[in-house]
């Protein structure tokens, strides 16, 4: 090989090394002052930040219950709110995909279904709000209302609405047992435009009463208020109402039935306005003494023996009367005062021949409105006062019925929880 050619290949090797060299160079980023012809310029992690929060929602979405609650209240916890934006749609639905009604309001910061929930159902809420800039924030969430197991409700006494005797307390039947009448007692309030005092009683763990020391002002106003929407009566159970009623008291009328003397006289506002000859129990069969309420008013109804423990050898009720005419109950063992046409009109006023009842002469049908029963019939009304003296049994338990007057102010107030 001639000195020529050598130095021809040594000069190619050292440009191919030297191209290497130019090469890795041109990828390197070791030149901190300049780039390369066509490469961009690296932004900082601040940079970055900051053009990701130019496109993100200020708008903060949040909805209750938590995504995932169980035993969620029916009324008050499905909400949505939002700050540093407006809501511009909430859909809820649910799992089923049933729509729930629900209104933003007028803010627009706050969203909230129209009408109650269902108990153990799965519900979703989707929220959409936008900021001052137009940009939209979004927020999913599911739940579930409280289940029946878990629940509990309280039926209650007087109707909303309605006009009622002086006599007529406030009765609450709950449908679970509750182990912490003090919370539910609590969620429960009473009161009367005519300023008395309204204490609660507990008869039992299902069934708390309110009454004043006294009977109702008649003309007054009587409130009852339940919320208990969320309050735990009993462990893992809780209530779901949300409620207030309202009902009128009426007259002030009382009829007090003397078994001695077998008569009947009907007060309004303390002056009697009728007396009326009756027929109470029998010697073997005598009626309750004491302060007992109409609780129910049938023009005409049955009754047998056999329900009330009255029953012959056979095992048949003592009587079956499929039409007993003006009857008004007034205990829960089956007392009423009531009409009767089956016994001769000499019994009353001078006889007691019923199984516990109070009898007034009537007729068959319950037709003829000048017999003494109707006339009674017609002049009360539920929650009038009925006071049956002298008799030879024992006063009505309180509890049997809505007789709670029986029990003095002292004894009614130990039976609160609160």
């Amino acid at each position: 090989m001639t000195d020529g050619k050598r130095r021809r290949r040594s000069l190619a090797a050292a440009a191919a090394v030297l191209g290497g060299v130019l090469v890795l160079s041109a990828c390197s980023d070791g030149d901190k002052g300049g780039s390369a012809s066509g490469s961009a310029t690296p932004q900082s992690q601040a940079q970055v930040d900051e053009a990701a929060a130019q496109k993100t929602s200020k708008a903060k979405i949040t909805i209750s219950p938590k995504n995932g609650t169980q035993n969620a209240s029916i009324n008050k916890d499905a909400k949505v709110s939002v700050a540093d934006g407006k809501l511009t749609e909430v859909v809820m639905t649910t799992a089923e995909g049933e729509a729930v009604e629900g209104e933003i309001a007028a803010d627009g910061l706050s969203w909230k279904p129209t009408g109650q929930l269902e108990r153990a159902t799965v519900y979703k809420i989707a929220a959409t709000a936008t900021d001052a800039g137009g940009l939209e924030a979004h927020e999913n969430s599911s739940f579930t209302t409280v289940s029946k197991a878990n629940s509990f409700i309280g039926n209650f006494t007087p109707e909303d609405g309605s006009t009622v005797g002086v006599g007529m307390p406030v009765s609450i039947n709950f449908n679970k047992a509750i182990t912490d009448k003090k919370a539910v007692q609590g969620g429960v309030t009473v009161t009367s435009s005519s300023g008395q005092e309204v204490v609660g009683h507990w008869f039992n763990s299902q069934r708390l009463d309110f009454r004043p020391d006294d009977y109702w002002t008649e003309g007054s106003t009587v409130t009852l208020k339940l919320d208990l929407d969320g309050v735990e009566g009993a462990e893992g159970v809780f209530g779901v109402q949300q409620k207030t009623v309202t009902f009128k008291i009426g007259r002030n009328q009382v009829s007090t039935v003397d078994v001695a003397t077998r008569t009947m006289t009907v007060t309004q506002d303390g002056k009697t306005i009728k007396t009326i000859p009756i027929s109470a129990g029998s010697p073997e069969n005598p009626t309750y003494n004491g302060q007992m309420v109409i609780s129910e008013k049938f023009k005409e109804t049955r009754m047998n023996g056999a329900t009330v423990g009255f029953t012959d050898d056979d095992g048949k009720g003592e009587y079956d009367i499929k039409d007993v005419p003006h009857a008004m109950r007034l205990s829960t063992s089956g007392t009423f005062i009531h009409g009767n046409y089956w016994g001769p009109d000499s019994i009353f006023g001078s006889a007691n021949t019923s199984h516990g009842c109070v009898g007034l002469n009537d007729v068959k049908g319950a037709g003829d409105p000048n017999q003494q029963a109707a006339w009674l019939f017609d002049h009360s009304i539920v929650g009038d006062v009925v006071i049956v003296k002298n008799s030879k049994d024992k006063t009505i338990a309180p509890d049997n019925g809505l007789n709670g007057w029986n029990l003095s102010w002292a004894d009614w107030k130990a039976g609160s929880a609160v």
